[in-house]
Parts: C-alpha cells; structure tokens; sequence
C-alpha cells in the first residue's frame, strides 16, 4: 500500500490535479468492493496544495517521504517565460521535494508541464521521458541531456514515469494503478472512468496502460505493434526484450493479469480495432495485418470481448465522427 504525495505548484492546472485525485480515490473504493483494504495513502503537498484538499474522499495521509511522488500538469504555460517560472519559490521546492523523495526511494511521474518541473531537478538527465508534443520545442532546449520521445504516451525509465498532454494523466494514473494495485483494480478503474469516454468504448483497458507499470513489458508490447503481421510468437516477445519465456511469462502476468499469449491475442486485437474504426480496409485484410491467417477467428474474438461485431464498430464510429462534427 504506497504511500503518495501529489505535488501541486501554486497555480496547478486544475483537471490534471482533479484526475489524480479522482483516480486514486476509484481505486481505493473498486478495492473495498473486493473486500481489500485501500492501496493508496495520499496527501497533497506544494504551494496549492490547500486549494484541493477538499477533494479528497478520504483522510490525507501523514507520511514524510513518499513511496510514490506524482507530479499532474502544473500550469507552466500560463507564464510567460518557462525559465523564469521555473526559478519561483514554489518550483524551487518542488525540485527540492521531487528530489528528497526520489532519493529516499519513491517513484516519480509526471505528465505534461509536469515533465518540465521533473526535468529541472535534473533527474531526467540521460533518461528516456516523453511529454505533450507542443512541449517538445522549449523542452529539448532547456533539457537537451533528456532523451525525450513524444511518440509515447507514457514512458517509464527506471524510477522516472512520464506522460504526455494534460489529458495523458489519466492514462498515467491508470498506468500507476496497474502498477501499485494490480491489473484488476486497474481495469476496475478504467472501465469506470476512461474507457466509457473514449472513441472506441470497448470494455477491455488498453495494455500501454496496463504495459506501462514494467518497462520490459512495455518496450515487447512496443516491439509487437510493428510486426504484428509477421506471425510473431510469444518466444519472440521474450527475446525482444532479452528475458527467457519464463521470466518474461511472469512479468507479462504480473503487470498485466494476462498470459503471454493472451497478452498477444489482445495486442492483435487492439490494432484490429483500431483499423475497423479508422480505415476503410476489408476486414479480411485487417486480419492478416494483425496476424491471423482466419478471419473468423479474429471476428469471435472482437464480439466475445466487446460485445460488438467488426461492421457495428464500424459503424458506430462513423457515427461519432460525424457527431462531433455536427453545430451544438
């Protein structure tokens, strides 16, 4: 049961710190409904601190160091300049707060503006990191020594996790969730609170959440995407990552609460989805270039997990594409 300190600067954008809270609030009760005792132990720390504390749904911790430091977006981008914002009081204690827990042990994520606070205690210094896209620019030219990659949504390295625009936190907190509460407490959460919002809607968590929580897992998962169409075996996701089928079985199931070829199956699955609501291509095609030579099988395996068949994906998409389009 990690203990965690959400740290929020003076003027914190408010949705990312709300996200956080209302995260680890759902885990903890998707825990009670499981007869388990709460996983997270939380206080607030930092210069807004008090302006959240009301929304917490339970008792704030008391702990001095945290097991887990989670940095939301931190309104940054309200300032004029990130240097000068950066060198204010409140953003010199948060270097000094980030950089007492991480050296007494605790895990540190970010995400968003959040990444550019992390960076500047000099954690990320030769680290992988990602963070909002439109943050690249100014972020690679005060923090050149971060290997940084925006092509990723969350990125673990080490003891580091960062996450992309405002919105990612969601994804990085459920990547959190997975980690510290399981897979199961996880898919509790995003089944309650991410997925019923996203395009797809499909009643499964995506695994570059659930992957998120092991960087080995997450880099085979990344690996896979690419080479679905080659027939790849799980033998193959473990030498990706150079890990024995056996030590990668374990960690496959440990973060993710699936077997390695069930962990496959859903990767392929995933991406057929994904082409069913974004692309025109016969569903005969979709299914090789996710690696299944029968497409009824492929088929089988989309309604038994969503409920839904590969036309009716289609063309609820379709529908809400054009529904977010329409005047309102």
């Amino acid at each position: 049961m990690p203990s965690t300190t959400i740290f929020t600067l003076s003027a914190p954008l408010a949705s990312s710190v709300a996200i956080t809270i209302d995260v680890l609030a759902m885990a903890n009760r998707v825990s009670h409904s499981l007869g388990r005792p709460s996983p997270f132990h939380v206080k607030i720390q930092g210069a807004g601190a008090a302006l959240f504390r009301p929304f917490l749904a339970f008792p704030e911790a008391t702990h001095d160091e945290p097991d887990l430091f989670i940095l939301p977006a931190q309104g940054l981008s309200k300032a004029e300049n990130y240097s000068d914002r950066l060198a204010e009081p409140d953003a010199t204690e948060g270097r000094q707060a980030i950089q007492s827990a991480f050296h007494a042990g605790a895990h540190i994520a970010s995400s968003c503006t959040g990444t550019l606070l992390l960076a500047s205690s000099g954690l990320l210094d030769g680290q992988r990191a990602t963070t909002a896209w439109w943050l690249a620019p100014v972020f690679k030219e005060l923090f050149p020594k971060v290997s940084l990659d925006t092509t990723e949504l969350v990125v673990t390295d080490g003891r580091l996790t960062t996450a992309g625009a405002a919105m990612a936190q969601m994804d990085l907190m459920v990547g959190l969730v997975a980690r510290y509460a399981g897979a199961e407490i996880a898919e509790g959460c995003a089944r309650r609170m991410v997925l019923d919002e996203r395009r797809s809607q499909v009643p499964y968590m995506a695994l570059s959440l659930l992957a998120a929580s092991n960087e080995g897992v997450a880099r085979a998962a990344a690996w896979a995407r690419s080479r679905l169409a080659d027939r790849i075996g799980v033998n193959d996701l473990a030498a990706s990552v150079r890990q024995s089928p056996r030590t990668f079985a374990r960690r496959v199931t440990a973060a993710t609460g699936l077997s390695p070829i069930q962990f496959l199956q859903q990767l392929r699955m995933e991406r057929a989805i994904e082409l069913i609501e974004t692309t025109m291509l016969p569903f005969e095609e979709i299914a090789f270039r996710v690696g299944y030579s029968d497409p009824s099988t492929l088929r089988a395996l989309i309604r038994r997990c969503s409920g839904m068949g590969p036309r009716d994906l289609r063309t609820r998409a379709r529908g809400a594409l054009n529904g977010a389009g329409a005047p309102t």
